[in-house]
């Protein structure tokens, strides 16, 4: 099975913590010279979050949306040893290991429906991406979403796929639409919907579904408080996506009512 070819970097300077969120991301250095937003495994949602936004990141990707490069980060315990802060000690701690990041988007600023146009048709793009992934956190409060260089960059998916922490009852989720739609930020410029998910349904073939679950990293699965196989997670992520796709009119349906 083909996957998808994501660089790993090794973690060289913690700069600075970004306090905007609950799980304390930050902007670390790599030794490819870089700048990243780390996202730590030792967050609250543990690896959950980060298997989300490695999704949720490759499939928007994947649908033509600007998503900064994805790369997997070691981080070493040198980082917590030095660290003053208590709270970002603890956190450095339960991450050494493999993190992930996203590139730096220096000088981007956060997307504000009031101020910044957004095309309808990336706008319907976005709307149906989150019905997809099931994200509950692309709203008028927290955008998740940046300008930079004059265009629209898809950012933080860790609040998708929310049914994966609780594998007991994945299976009941297959059945359900996404309600909460109606409070996307998105959701007004959505006019062009039809259009989106056509060509959603062009560019998300179940062999691209594949290979970019498979390119989950395995240790990103393994969780002593899950009873399912990482095979058997893979399988539930790719059915899951699939039969959503399959009734991708019916949330074409819901979000067009919610407008």
């Amino acid at each position: 099975m083909n996957k998808i070819d994501i660089r790993t970097v090794n973690v060289i300077q913690y700069v600075q913590p970004l306090r905007e969120g609950g799980s304390l991301p930050a902007i670390v250095k790599a030794d490819d010279g870089y700048l990243y937003v780390l996202k730590f495994r030792g967050a609250g949602q543990g690896k959950k979050a980060l298997i989300a936004e490695f999704l949720g990141g490759e499939i928007a990707r994947a649908l033509n949306l600007k998503v900064p490069e994805l790369v997997l980060m070691n981080l070493d315990d040198s980082f917590s040893k030095t660290e003053p802060d208590e709270e970002i000690q603890d956190l450095l701690k339960f991450s050494i290991g493999l993190n992930l990041g996203l590139h730096f988007l220096s000088g981007a600023i956060t997307f504000d429906p009031l101020v910044s146009d957004v095309d309808a048709l990336t706008a319907s793009k976005i709307v149906l991406l989150d019905s997809i992934i099931s994200n509950i956190d692309r709203t008028t409060k927290n955008t998740n979403l940046l300008q930079w260089h004059n265009e629209l960059w898809v950012i933080d998916n860790g609040a998708s796929f929310y049914f994966h922490h609780d594998w007991k009852n994945w299976e009941a989720h297959l059945t359900r639409t996404f309600p909460l739609i109606k409070d996307h930020v998105l959701l007004q410029s959505a006019t062009r919907l039809e259009e989106a998910s056509k060509e959603i349904q062009k560019l998300l073939k179940p062999e691209k579904i594949e290979e970019i679950v498979s390119s989950i990293p395995e240790n990103f699965l393994l969780s002593e408080s899950d009873t399912m196989s990482g095979n058997d997670m893979r399988e539930a992520y790719i059915k899951y996506l699939n039969t959503r796709l399959s009734k991708i009119d019916v949330l074409v349906k819901e979000a067009e009512n919610a407008r």
